[in-house]
């Protein structure tokens, strides 16, 4: 279903829906938009963006209680549940709400990034034999378990505490800690609010990669933008070999979303919130709900650090058993962790003045600019890391945070190249064979968990990711540092 409602083009990279756009469905119930849409993107891209529907999205929720500024959206937006993905919407903490709708199924779905000291001709040879390494020690598929089975015990201690679990448990570095959003454990987690069924889907989880477009990479720098700034980073020359992680929660926050989705239907009817579209289920962000819902997202988010903290480690040990050599002297540092499904409580001035907000990040990054407390001192000369995946068969970008993205968009970027497809469109159009064909015929090995996943992740599905990041470097939301090239790609 295309879109076709009224659109403004306010720069080259700004697109504005008017506050009086009015959907059928809201004049059915008497709603308004309260605050305009502001897409971020190009006239290109914008074709895209208008074919499946999304802009409505991003007019739906501009009509929820308390949203604060604009309801935004990433180059990177498609269609998702109640919110687009690639959207962004802050709430004011007194007034606004809160909704699983705004952060999704995969909480705390993010990505790390690690560096080495090693140059790609130092490991060329021995590529098949690392992602086979880390193919075998990282349990990888749709419902496979991870190698440690947890007790009750244990899976409260991982909701509550994140990757400083596993880092006591001997699963990385102290140091990695200093090197993650929230330092990998959100303050807040309860995990008394997150039901028996999330913790039985998430307890023999922990430590995989799960499927759908998660994965494990080896890669090379392909591009350094800004040397002053990647220098802070631990990145110094082109060939460079880095590796990336992408996963979130598996079952376990997939289950809190199903649960807590229930809860908020209740709560709309309790608290007379009407709505749009039922998807964007939501109650008051003081409400018992609302805050029930918050402190189990964060159990969730801190599930996600965990199994992306356990993973490293594999991916270190797996260097290790290849190279012969043990991961500080092979320079494993971990660069950043970020979240792309989170809600946060955060601070923000807007119109001249303090305000307490929900932010909203659906498939969008954090971005904070240079000298804000929340970037780890290390970087705050510089502002915080931005990650942000492509594909298996084309880049990945490091960007830093700006202040223009503080003042614009509540310090938020895009998170991804975004789907130009579905999954059960992409299984037609691509064949797995044809796939790795094209893989290896660009210097890239890969080993899946099934064939599956390859055809339903392939290039030709997503977006263009050097025109993503494009739009966003020149929006002023993140500033490009550099781009990596996969040499070697885990799928899920």
């Amino acid at each position: 279903m295309v879109w076709k409602g009224p659109i403004r083009q306010i720069d080259h990279n700004r697109f504005e829906i008017a506050a009086d756009y009015q959907t059928e469905a809201m004049k059915r119930l008497g709603l308004t938009m309260r605050v305009p849409g502001i897409i971020y993107s190009d006239s290109r891209m914008l074709k895209s963006i208008v074919s499946d529907n999304s802009p409505d999205q991003v007019a739906n929720v501009a009509t929820l209680p308390g949203i604060v500024g604009n309801s935004m959206a990433m180059p990177d937006i498609h269609h998702g549940y109640g919110f687009a993905i690639g959207g962004v919407a802050a709430f004011d903490a007194d007034e606004g709400i809160i909704s699983p709708g705004g952060v999704g199924y995969d909480i705390n779905c993010g990505v790390r990034l690690m560096r080495s000291s090693l140059n790609f001709r130092d490991v060329a040879k021995q590529v098949p034999s690392l992602i086979d390494a880390m193919f075998k020690n990282v349990p990888s598929g749709v419902g496979v378990g991870g190698k440690r089975k947890l007790s009750p015990g244990e899976i409260n201690k991982v909701l509550a505490e994140g990757a400083k679990w596993a880092v006591r448990e001997g699963y990385g570095w102290q140091g990695d800690l200093d090197s993650m959003e929230e330092n990998g454990g959100i303050e807040g987690a309860d995990p008394s609010l997150v039901s028996s069924k999330a913790k039985q889907r998430g307890a023999p989880q922990l430590g995989s990669l799960g499927g759908g477009n998660h994965f494990l990479e080896i890669q090379r720098v392909d591009e350094i933008y800004d040397p002053e700034a990647a220098s802070v980073f631990g990145i110094t020359e082109k060939d460079q070999i880095m590796i990336m992680v992408h996963t979130g929660s598996r079952g376990c926050g997939h289950q809190i979303c199903t649960d807590y989705l229930d809860t908020m239907r209740r709560a709309n009817a309790k608290y007379n919130i009407p709505l749009v579209d039922r998807e964007l289920s939501c109650a008051p962000a003081g409400s018992p709900e609302g805050q029930q819902y918050f402190a189990a997202m964060k159990c969730g988010a801190n599930f996600a650090w965990a199994n992306r903290q356990m993973i490293t480690h594999w991916v270190r040990e797996s260097f290790e058993q290849v190279l012969g050599q043990k991961a500080e002297r092979l320079g494993l540092y971990l660069i950043y962790d970020i979240a792309h499904n989170m809600a946060k409580l955060e601070q923000h001035e807007y119109e001249g003045r303090q305000r307490r907000l929900y932010v909203h990040r659906k498939g969008a990054t954090r971005a904070f600019g240079p000298g804000h407390k929340a970037v780890p001192e290390k970087y705050r000369a510089v502002g915080q890391p931005v990650l942000i995946p492509g594909d298996m068969g084309t880049g990945s970008f490091l960007l830093v945070g700006t202040e223009r993205a503080m003042r614009e968009t509540f310090g938020s970027s895009c998170h991804g190249a975004g789907r130009l497809m579905s999954r059960h469109a992409a299984t037609k159009l691509f064949p797995a064979e044809k796939v790795r064909a094209k893989l290896e015929a660009q210097g890239i090995y890969l080993r899946s968990a099934s064939r599956k996943g390859v055809s339903e992740e392939a290039p030709g599905v997503y977006k263009n990711i050097d025109d993503v990041v494009e739009i966003s470097h020149n929006a002023g939301l993140a500033r490009k540092v550099a781009r990596f090239r996969p040499i070697g790609v885990v799928k899920g």
